[in-house]
């Protein structure tokens, strides 16, 4: 039985947020990081069952930050059977408020008319912590560099996927394997007290807060990140 770690990315980002993670993991176990930026959540979770099927790698650690958390959610819907334990980070459990909703449907009609030009200056002051948008300057311009790779149509899909996503509280209570919670101290989108509320309502989790990050903690504190993964996954597989 092929067991494996499979990460899932933010919006609007791709895969290669987790080009850190993929090389520091590579050659300890089998690894995938599947593009899905466009996708509703349902077809998303087919998409990674699928690429599993075709790696035949039948249980997994499933790793989703932001986004990538949601797509946690829906792959347990679907395949509970396939977790050998799951990592949310700088993620919530509930569904958008109706603020939020409108926020993103605006947003995505400006993409559709607009491109994704302006994309960098709307996202990033919320996706990165104070620490890194005023001391990690190459941080800042990887994240920038990452969402301009992103094609407006595919942005949109996701604006629409992400907005109308279910509230998976109710989940979270039955969600019944290792669970490793991970927020950025900075992080001001999905903040620490979110992350707590998940822990406490997972049956067997354990929460970290990074310091020195904000919503996107792999990429702002990858040493952090990583050393909570590896110490997570030692006592998972």
């Amino acid at each position: 039985m092929t067991r494996g770690l499979v990460f899932l990315h933010a919006f609007p980002y791709g895969p290669r947020m987790w080009e850190g993670e993929v090389a520091y993991f590579r050659g300890r176990l089998s690894l995938l990081a599947p593009p899905y930026l466009g996708l509703s959540l349902p077809e998303a979770a087919e998409k990674v069952l699928g690429e599993m099927d075709e790696a035949g790698m039948e249980e997994a650690v499933f790793v989703g930050l932001s986004m990538g958390g949601y797509l946690i959610f829906e792959l347990w819907r679907k395949a509970p059977e396939r977790f050998l334990g799951l990592v949310l980070a700088d993620t919530r459990a509930g569904a958008d408020t109706e603020e939020a909703r409108r926020n993103r449907y605006a947003l995505r009609e400006r993409v559709l008319q607009e491109g994704v030009g302006f994309l960098p200056e709307a996202l990033l002051p919320s996706h990165l912590g104070k620490t890194t948008r005023e001391e990690r300057p190459e941080v800042v311009e990887r994240a920038r560099a990452l969402i301009l790779e992103a094609s407006p149509e595919a942005v949109a899909g996701s604006l629409l996927a992400l907005a109308e996503r279910p509230d998976s509280t109710p989940l979270l209570p039955g969600m019944r394997r290792p669970a490793l919670v991970l927020v950025g101290e900075e992080d001001t989108l999905t903040p620490p007290e979110e992350a707590k509320r998940m822990a406490r309502a997972l049956p067997d989790a354990r929460l970290l807060l990074l310091p020195e990050a904000g919503h996107l903690a792999n990429l702002e504190n990858p040493r952090a990140f990583r050393t909570a993964l590896l110490g997570f996954l030692a006592e998972v597989l």
